[in-house]
C-alpha cells in the first residue's frame, strides 16, 4: 500500500515570540514492513534543523527559529510503502529492553478489577492470547468517539460502559502486563475519519511485545 502523507500545523502567538524552539517527531522509519519512499519537513520561515533521538529511540527533529515571530506553519508531506503485516511490526530499531514497558505508570496501572479481568483471559501462546484479550476489551466497551477525558487511568476507565481509543488502549496496556506482556501506548492518527469531520483524527493505540 501507498500512503500519501501532507500534514500541517498551524501555530499563532497572541504577542510576537523572540525566539522558537520545538521538538518535533514526525519522521517514520523504515523496518521490513515498511519503506520510507519520500518525506521533507518544511516551515514557512528560516529556520535551522538538527536530527537526534530521543530516549525511547524515536527519531527527533529540533527546529530553531530566531524571532520576532508571531506564527509559524510546520508542513509534513511524503509517501510511505508498506507491506501486509497483520498488524505485527517486524524489524523495527528498540534501543530499550522489553521488560521497561511491563513498569505501571500512572495512567495504565492496574487495578484488582482489570487484574482479574486481564486472568480470565488465561495465559498462552502470547500472540494468541493478546489477540483474545483485545477481542475481549471491544465487546466489553462501547465505542465513544468523544474528546478523551484528560488524565483518566485505565482502572477509571474500565469502570465505564464506554471508552475512547485512548481508554480502551489504556486498558490493554495494564491487562497485557498484568499477563507479563510487555505492552506500550502509541499515540498517532488514525486513517478513518469520524462522524462529520472530514479529516484523519489525532488516534491512540496500544503495541505489545510477542
Amino acid at each position: 500500500m501507498r500512503l500519501i502523507v501532507d500534514h500541517r500545523t498551524t501555530y499563532r502567538f497572541t504577542a510576537p515570540q523572540s525566539r522558537l524552539i520545538q521538538l518535533l517527531r514526525v519522521n517514520p522509519e523504515d523496518t521490513h514492513d515498511q519503506s520510507v519512499a519520500s518525506w521533507t519537513v518544511h516551515v514557512d520561515c528560516d529556520a535551522r534543523f538538527r536530527p537526534g533521538r530521543d530516549g525511547f529511540g524515536n527519531s527527533t527533529t529540533m527546529l530553531y527559529v530566531d524571532g520576532p515571530i508571531d506564527s509559524i506553519e510546520i508542513t509534513v508531506s511524503g509517501e510511505v510503502l508498506t507491506n501486509p503485516s497483520r498488524g505485527i511490526v517486524h524489524g523495527g530499531e528498540e534501543t530499550l529492553p522489553p521488560e521497561l514497558f511491563l513498569r505501571a505508570t500512572a495512567l495504565t496501572a492496574a487495578d484488582k478489577a482489570i487484574w482479574d479481568f486481564a486472568h480470565t483471559i488465561g495465559e498462552g501462546v502470547p500472540l494468541a492470547t493478546l489477540h483474545a484479550l483485545n477481542g475481549t476489551i471491544h465487546q466489553r466497551f462501547a465505542l465513544d468517539r468523544g474528546r478523551p477525558i484528560t488524565g483518566q487511568s485505565a482502572a477509571t476507565a474500565f469502570q465505564r460502559e464506554s471508552a475512547t481509543p485512548r481508554d480502551l488502549a489504556h486498558i490493554f496496556v495494564a491487562a497485557a502486563r498484568c499477563l507479563g506482556i510487555p505492552a506500550r501506548y502509541v499515540s498517532g492518527y488514525s486513517p478513518v475519519c469520524f462522524g462529520a469531520d472530514t479529516s484523519p483524527a489525532p488516534h491512540g493505540w496500544a503495541e505489545a511485545y510477542v
